[in-house]
């Protein structure tokens, strides 16, 4: 077909395409939003694959329509050039000449279901997948995870890091807190399988209590002790000896084991303060120690520590007497 004369430039311009309909034209119909249509795959690129419908009209599965719960990095990853594909239209822009072809919609979302699956306080079991810096994520089945944020992993036990208490490929219980349905996230917990052992704390231990443990970390202001029942107790620098100690690890230890008195219980902040020195105090000596400590002025309290069981290693605290 003739499209243009140019005399001047003695050139004719013709058209092959312009002897056939143009397969466009129509492509609302032939194609409508939501059919299931076969296709081959003609080209992969980074974003995505080019899946030819018929002769003159492709369209593109975009690398996040692959997989409802699956992160594809590339298309490569699970299609192939000149595989045969079956996908559904998502969308038609005939101006441009474009479809938008989905394979994911070929199969029910698992999200959908989620929350009736997994409601909140339903037990689960899964494998732990992936450790990160905030938690750890568990499969519940293939495609869902949930993620049990490190706060939710022990009732007693500070963790500044989920790799403390698990490792990937660990099996592990917990408890579904939250369903997020709209961003695909499931909170879970693990302390919430059993009873917080603060709830009872007075059951446990009392003032004047003679308890031993083995020291778990050491900062500039005092020692951490493992008691029972995973509990943490701080010794705070002017209660590990008589005489005056400039630096913890110049007598204490990690793992080395202690015996040491409770002089204090602060259930509100989750704190139990202990003392080396007066484990062989007598009751009457005991009474005055407390009496010192009681009077020990706001931030001087050895378990009042702003920062005390959430401190790192790092963490430099003024020593003050």
């Amino acid at each position: 077909v003739v499209l243009d004369v140019n005399k001047e430039k003695e050139r004719v311009s013709l058209g092959l395409k312009q002897k056939m309909a143009n397969p466009w034209d129509n492509i609302e119909a032939k194609f409508p939003i939501g059919t299931k249509v076969k296709g081959k795959v003609v080209s992969l690129v980074p974003y995505g694959a080019f899946v030819q419908l018929e002769p003159g009209v492709e369209g593109l599965v975009h690398v996040t329509e692959l997989s409802w719960t699956k992160r594809v990095a590339k298309p490569s990853d699970v299609l192939k050039q000149d595989q045969e594909i079956e996908a559904v239209v998502l969308g038609i822009n005939r101006d441009e000449q474009k479809i938008s072809l989905g394979v994911r919609q070929l199969e029910s979302n698992p999200w959908d279901n989620a929350e009736t699956k997994y409601p909140v306080g339903t037990k689960v079991k899964g494998k732990v997948r992936n450790l990160t810096s905030y938690g750890a994520f568990v499969e519940l089945e293939e495609g869902i995870d949930g993620m049990v944020h490190v706060s939710d992993m022990s009732w007693t036990r500070k963790i500044n890091h989920p790799s403390e208490m698990l490792k990937k490929g660990d099996e592990v219980e917990a408890t579904v807190l939250e369903v997020d349905r709209a961003n695909q996230r499931i909170a879970l917990g693990m302390k919430q399988l059993e009873t917080d052992p603060w709830e009872n704390i007075e059951k446990l231990y009392k003032v004047g209590d003679l308890v031993t443990g083995k020291v778990t970390k050491l900062a500039s202001f005092g020692a951490f002790v493992g008691l029972q029942h995973e509990i943490d107790g701080l010794v705070h620098i002017s209660q590990i000896s008589e005489e005056r100690v400039d630096k913890i690890k110049n007598v204490l230890k990690v793992g080395q084991e202690v015996s040491a008195r409770v002089v204090k219980i602060d259930r509100g902040e989750r704190r139990i303060g202990l003392s080396i020195k007066a484990a062989a105090y007598t009751d009457e000596q005991l009474k005055e120690e407390q009496k010192i400590l009681d009077a020990l002025k706001p931030g001087e309290d050895l378990v009042a520590l702003q920062h005390a069981f959430d401190a790192l290693d790092d963490v430099k605290v003024a020593d003050k007497e």
